[in-house]
C-alpha cells in the first residue's frame, strides 16, 4: 500500500521515526552502485578496486557530515547492531576500569538489552523526558564506570537531550560517552564531546540494513564479535556496499534539506500539538514543547486502548505508532513513558517526513477526535 498521502485522502504514512520513506536519492544511488559495487572491495582486481573506491567515498561523505575522521567511521548491518557494538565494545575496551554502564532511563531497547551484560546504573528524567543532569553527574563520577550512554533525542516523545552538558560531565570524570543519534543524524547536528556514536540509515530515508558506528581516536574499543581470518576493524562479514553507498548519498541529500524541512515540519507538529489538545478531551501531549525534534509529536488519550486506536487510525489510512515500537508486542507500557511518569493509555506517536503534506496533517486532525470518541463510546465511557 502507498502511504505517501495526498489531499484527496490517500493513506498517509506518519511513522518516520521507525523508518522514513526512501529519499529519491536513495533509489538513484542504490541502482547506480549495483552496477559497480557488487565485487569484494578487498580484492586487487579492477572490479574490487572500483568497489573499494565506492566504499571509501561513502565513508568520506558520512565522516564529513559527522565532523569526524574517515577512519573513525564503520558501517554496521543495522542501527541496532551499531548501538550494541558501541556499548559492548566500549565496555570491553575499558574492562580494566570496571563493568559499570551509566545510562538514561529512556534509552532505546537495543541499548538496554546490551546494558544487561554490565552493571547498569540508570539515571532518571523529568516529566518532559529530559535527563536529570545532577543525578548524571553523581553517577558518572562513581568508581568502576566504564562507559556512559545517552540517546541524543527521545525516539518516543522527541525530547532533545542535553548531550553537550552530559558529555562535559563525562569528560570531567574520565568516562567515554556513547550517543545513540539515530533520531538526530540527518535532521540536526549532534552536539560535540561524545566518544562513540551510532546512527541508522533508514531513519533518515536511506536503505534499511545500514547502521553507522563512530569510534573516536583514543577511545578504547574492543570488537564484541568473533573475527574472521582478515583483520577488519568493523563488523565481520560482508556488508551490502550498494546499500552503504545509497545511505551516504541520501544522508548528504537530507542534510542539505534539513534546515528548511525542520522549519516546515516543526510548524506542522505545533499545529498537531495545539489542535489535539483543543479537540480531544482527556488527552496529554507528551514531551518537551520547545527542546524537541522538529518532526515528532506524542500524545496519550485517557480511557482509550492504544492498540484499538492504532487499528482504527489505520482503517482511516494513517500509519502511526504507539508507545515503543520495540515493545508493542508486549503488554507492559513503554519504559520511556513510565520513566517520565506520564499517561500511557491510548498513546500515539506521529512522526512526519519530507513527503508529509499539510493536507495529510489536516485530515488526521479532522479524523482523530471522532475516532477517539467512537472507541470511548464502544468501551462504555
Amino acid at each position: 500500500m502507498d502511504y505517501t498521502g495526498d489531499p484527496a485522502g490517500a493513506p498517509a504514512y506518519l511513522d518516520s521515526a521507525t523508518a522514513a520513506p526512501p529519499h529519491p536519492v536513495t533509489r538513484e544511488a542504490l541502482l547506480a552502485a549495483l552496477a559497480d559495487g557488487w565485487a569484494d572491495p578487498s580484492r586487487l582486481y579492477a572490479a574490487g578496486r572500483r568497489a573499494q573506491h565506492l566504499h571509501e567515498a561513502a565513508t568520506a561523505v558520512v565522516a564529513e557530515i559527522l565532523a569526524v575522521r574517515a577512519d573513525e567511521v564503520s558501517f554496521q548491518p543495522s542501527g541496532t547492531a551499531a548501538a550494541q557494538a558501541a556499548v559492548l565494545g566500549g565496555l570491553g575496551g575499558r574492562a580494566r576500569v570496571g563493568r559499570v554502564l551509566v545510562h538514561s532511563a529512556i534509552e532505546h531497547s537495543a541499548v538496554l538489552h546490551a546494558a544487561r551484560t554490565a552493571e547498569a546504573v540508570e539515571v532518571g528524567v523529568d516529566r518532559l523526558g529530559r535527563l536529570d543532569l545532577d543525578a548524571w553527574a553523581t553517577a558518572v563520577r562513581a568508581g568502576g564506570v566504564a562507559l556512559a550512554s545517552l540517546i541524543s533525542a527521545s525516539h518516543e516523545v522527541g525530547t532533545v537531550q542535553p548531550v553537550a552538558a552530559a558529555a562535559e560531565l563525562c569528560a570531567e570524570a574520565g568516562v567515554p560517552l556513547f550517543v545513540d543519534a539515530a533520531q538526530t543524524v540527518g535532521r540536526a547536528p549532534v552536539p560535540p564531546g561524545w566518544s562513540l556514536l551510532s546512527a541508522s540509515a533508514h531513519k533518515w530515508g536511506g536503505p534499511a540494513g545500514v547502521g553507522v558506528l563512530v569510534v573516536r581516536k583514543g577511545v578504547r574499543w574492543l570488537s564484541p564479535y568473533p573475527q574472521d581470518d582478515l583483520y577488519r576493524p568493523r563488523h565481520p562479514g560482508a556488508l551490502s556496499l550498494p546499500a552503504v553507498v545509497a545511505a551516504a548519498a541520501s544522508l548528504r541529500a537530507v542534510v542539505a534539506e534539513a534546515r528548511s524541512e525542520a522549519v516546515r515540519l516543526s510548524a506542522l507538529v505545533d499545529r498537531i500539538r495545539e489542535r489535539v489538545a483543543a479537540t480531544v478531551p482527556d488527552v496529554e501531549i507528551v514531551g518537551d514543547p520547545v527542546e524537541r525534534l522538529p518532526h515528532l509529536v506524542t500524545f496519550s488519550c485517557l480511557y482509550v486502548d492504544g492498540e484499538a486506536l492504532l487499528h482504527a487510525l489505520d482503517r482511516h489510512g494513517f500509519a502511526v505508532s504507539s508507545g515503543s515500537s520495540c515493545t508493542s508486542s508486549t503488554l507492559r507500557p513503554s519504559h520511556v513513558l513510565e520513566a517520565m511518569g506520564v499517561l500511557s493509555h491510548g498513546n500515539v506517536r506521529v512522526s512526519l517526513h519530507r513527503e508529509t503534506t499539510e493536507a495529510d496533517v489536516e485530515r488526521f486532525l479532522t479524523v482523530l477526535p471522532d475516532v477517539v470518541a467512537a472507541i470511548r463510546k464502544e468501551a462504555g465511557i
